[in-house]
C-alpha cells in the first residue's frame, strides 16, 4: 500500500519538499494557510485539505514546515487530536529545540517524533539536496528514514531536539557572517580595494560571500531575522543581536538575505 503523508505549510521550501514527496510515489495531502498555494502540488496529483485536521487523517507520517514557533504551536495543537496513534510527526520548521519540546507535549504520547529542520535553500529543495539535521529516538528515526532521504542526505543528530538544535546553531553563524561581509565589502570599497568581492571570496570568508550572492534562494530578511532572535532568546549574543537588528532595518523585508544585506551597505 501507499503510505500517506501529510504535508503542512507550502511556503518558499515547503512547495518543493511536498513535490518532491508526491514524485516519490507518497499518496500526500497537503494544507496551507492560504490555499491557493497548494494548487501547484493537487496538480501532481497531491490531495488539498481544507484543515489540518483534515489533512493528517490517517496519515502515517505528518511533515510541517512553518514559519515560526508561534505558527508550529498553533497548527499541531489544531490536529494533535486527529493524528493515528500510530504516526510519526516529522517536524521541520526552523523553530528551536524549545519548540520542539513543546509539539512533544502537544501530540499523544504513542505519537512518534523527529525534529529535522533543513540546509539548504529553495534552489536545493527543488532537487532534493538539501542537509537534513535529524534528531529523535532511534525508532522514530528509523521508521523516517526512507522518507527524509526524499529531501536530501539525513544527519542523524542524537537524540529528540537535537536536529532542531543543529540547525539554529548553524543557521545563526551564517546569518550573522552573511551580515559582517556586507560590511567587509563596504569597507573595502570605501577603502578602494580592488575588487572586493574577489578579495573576499580567496579569504577563508569565501563560503560567506557565495552566499551574499547566490541566486535561486529564497531566504527573507525577515525569516534570517527570525532565526538570530531564537538563539538570542537563549543566550545573550551580542553580535547576532546586532545583525538581527541590521536585518530588520531592511527596507524590504521580502529581499533574500545576500540582496538586503547588499542593499543596506550599498547605502552606506
Amino acid at each position: 500500500m501507499t503510505t500517506r503523508v501529510a504535508f503542512l505549510g507550502l511556503g518558499a521550501m515547503g512547495a518543493p519538499m511536498a513535490a518532491r514527496l508526491v514524485r516519490a510515489g507518497y499518496d500526500v495531502a497537503v494544507w496551507n494557510r492560504t490555499a491557493a498555494r497548494a494548487e501547484p502540488a493537487v496538480a501532481l496529483g497531491a490531495s488539498a485539505a481544507a484543515t489540518p485536521a483534515e489533512a493528517v487523517a490517517g496519515a502515517e507520517f505528518v511533515v510541517t514546515m512553518l514559519a515560526d514557533p508561534e505558527a508550529v504551536a498553533t497548527v499541531v495543537a489544531s490536529f494533535a487530536g486527529s493524528l493515528r496513534p500510530d504516526a510519526v510527526l516529522v517536524e521541520m520548521s526552523t523553530a528551536g529545540p524549545e519548540s520542539t519540546g513543546l509539539v512533544r507535549e502537544l501530540i499523544p504520547d504513542s505519537v512518534g517524533m523527529v525534529d529535522a529542520p533543513v540546509m539548504g535553500s529553495v534552489d536545493r529543495a527543488e532537487a532534493g539536496t538539501l542537509a537534513v539535521l535529524a534528531g529523535g529516538t532511534p525508532e522514530d528515526l528509523a521508521r523516517a528514514a526512507e522518507l527524509l532521504k526524499v529531501f536530501g542526505t539525513v544527519t542523524e543528530c542524537g537524540g529528540p531536539g537535537t536536529g532542531a538544535a543543529r540547525k539554529l546553531v548553524l543557521i545563526s553563524g551564517i546569518v550573522a557572517g552573511v551580515t559582517v561581509v556586507g560590511e567587509a565589502l563596504a569597507l573595502a570599497e570605501r577603502l578602494g580595494v580592488p575588487d572586493p568581492r574577489a578579495v573576499l571570496e580567496a579569504s577563508p570568508l569565501g563560503g560567506l560571500v557565495a552566499r551574499a550572492f547566490a541566486t535561486g534562494v529564497d531566504f527573507s530578511a525577515e525569516m534570517a531575522a527570525k532565526d538570530l532572535r531564537l538563539a538570542g532568546e537563549l543566550l545573550d549574543l551580542p553580535v547576532m543581536t546586532a545583525a538581527r537588528r541590521v536585518l530588520e532595518s531592511a527596507p524590504d523585508q521580502n529581499a533574500d538575505l545576500g540582496e538586503a544585506v547588499r542593499a543596506l551597505n550599498e547605502k552606506r
